[in-house]
């Protein structure tokens, strides 16, 4: 086996001193950029979180109002009623000259 020098063991320390030192720069930067991505990431899932809440609180009214509809088509079930019992009181008001005696009355005079 032949004799390695001094010098060529120097060499080769320092060319893998210089190689490890490149890689090292490499994967620091790589890492920056996976670090900085990242928080691009969580800023984008903050972001989202915050409008899907919104999004949320809004649709949540949204049973509301159809709760509301039927409760206004009730209404105006009922309001048809009166509307139509108005309208026979009226009706009979201007032909009976009795009234309001004859409404009063517990016996029909008719």
């Amino acid at each position: 086996m032949p004799q390695i020098s001094a010098d060529t063991i120097q060499q080769v320390w320092i060319t893998t001193l210089l190689i490890y030192a490149v890689v090292l720069v490499v994967v620091a930067i790589l890492l920056t950029l996976i670090l900085r991505a990242a928080r691009q990431v969580r800023s984008g899932v903050a972001t989202i979180w915050t409008v899907g809440q919104q999004v949320a609180n809004n649709t949540i009214h949204i049973a509301l109002v159809d709760t509301t509809n039927h409760v206004v088509a009730e209404i105006l079930e009922s309001a048809k009623g009166v509307v139509a019992a108005t309208t026979a009181m009226a009706t009979h008001a201007a032909h009976c000259p009795g009234c309001p005696a004859c409404v009063l009355d517990t016996e029909p005079t008719r």
